[in-house]
């Protein structure tokens, strides 16, 4: 953790920074409180000057919504193609992010926000940032983030296929965007169901699927530690410790399987924060890795399955060509392509400024074997 330093009531005082995003921490910091109108605040924001909340918490999130009106108010340039939107897109809610990070709030050594009408964070930030050692600042945004993450954690997200609620921990990709559990759960299954890998498992919630179609050992891998707690807690709560392990981190575990199950992040890009590690990649490399390491982990007669977006290819961010190459690359061989429309919110909505891709996307499971 970094430290940060301020003067209050003429004395000088110092807590550590700690940011998700990795943020660096703010030099130039004030004391605000209820008396903070928003658009001194906003213009304190741009300007680099972080704004240590001491007032009520409920008007800490209207000044919040304030200044994100501000920002959301901004016009954006037009973009050539789908390739510039989405970059510029991309600029603008980092400097959204930035800006809007910048109105901090401080925790004691148990994780307290002591503020008027503030709620109890301790449970959430315990559940995100693990046991409490010395008091912290951290944005509101972020703070925020935990309290919704710890509220997702706590009520799960309903899989239909499993009959139960697939538990999402903070930092972990929420299995939302049902239609690739669905080719999963769905595509048909060789004979063969002994041992299966599901790299990548984030939530588990794959590798609960497979166990459900029969396998009688899954291993589950990822390279978040995050991720590898939330798939253990998964699997413990539906009962499946017996024929599911959790293992990391790492993509591929020793040994081989008759199916490995890869659903990796589709966008080629680089994340700006943990969350976004579910959908941004830098470079694909975890696509990357997957096809390369695939032939040397599958059985006689094994399959890959391959589950990706094209939305990287309707936003110019990977040439169409670019996948089967790297399938062929491989040393392997496409055995069937499987294709589902998106059913999350964005794709419908004609406000968003890359709609037009979004409208386009195709998720597909592609079913690779060794050449």
């Amino acid at each position: 953790m970094s430290t940060i330093h301020w003067t209050e009531a003429h004395i000088a005082r110092s807590a550590h920074w700690h940011s998700e995003s990795a943020a660096p921490p703010p030099r130039r910091i004030v004391v605000a409180d209820d008396r903070m109108r928003a658009g001194t605040a906003y213009r304190l924001a741009c300007e680099g000057t972080a704004l240590l909340w001491r007032g009520d918490y409920h008007n800490a999130r209207r000044l919040l919504r304030a200044m994100s009106r501000r920002i959301d108010g901004r016009p954006l340039p037009s973009g050539d193609d789908a390739r510039d939107a989405f970059h510029i897109q991309r600029r603008a809610r980092g400097d959204r992010a930035r800006v809007l990070g910048r109105l901090v709030v401080s925790l004691d050594d148990t994780y307290a926000l002591d503020l008027r009408r503030a709620p109890d964070v301790r449970r959430a930030c315990i559940a995100a940032y693990g046991t409490p050692r010395e008091p912290m600042a951290v944005s509101l945004t972020e703070l925020l983030g935990v309290i919704g993450a710890h509220q997702w954690r706590l009520k799960g997200v309903e899989i239909p296929f499993l009959g139960a609620r697939i538990h999402p921990h903070y930092g972990v990709f929420s299995p939302t965007r049902g239609e690739y559990v669905d080719l999963v759960a769905q595509t048909p299954l060789a004979r063969a169901r002994h041992t299966a890998f599901d790299l990548g498992t984030g939530t588990g919630v794959l590798a609960a699927v497979l166990a459900h179609r029969g396998f009688d050992h899954i291993v589950a891998t990822d390279v978040n530690p995050r991720a590898l707690d939330c798939a253990r807690d998964n699997v413990r709560r539906l009962g499946l410790t017996a024929r599911i392990d959790v293992t990391g981190p790492c993509l591929f575990p020793q040994g081989r399987a008759d199916l490995v199950v890869c659903n990796p992040p589709w966008i080629p890009a680089r994340p700006t924060s943990a969350l976004e590690q579910g959908v941004y990649d830098p470079d694909g490399r975890m696509l990357h890795g997957f096809l390369d390491g695939l032939a040397a982990h599958l059985r006689p007669g094994g399959e890959g399955w391959l589950i990706l977006s094209d939305l990287a290819e309707h936003l110019g961010l990977r040439p169409r060509h670019r996948l089967p190459a790297l399938i062929e690359a491989a040393g392997l061989r496409v055995v069937d392509k499987i294709d589902t429309r998106p059913r999350h919110p964005r794709a419908t909505d004609g406000a968003d400024p890359l709609h037009a891709a979004r409208a386009a996307e195709i998720t597909s499971l592609w079913r690779l074997t060794g050449g």
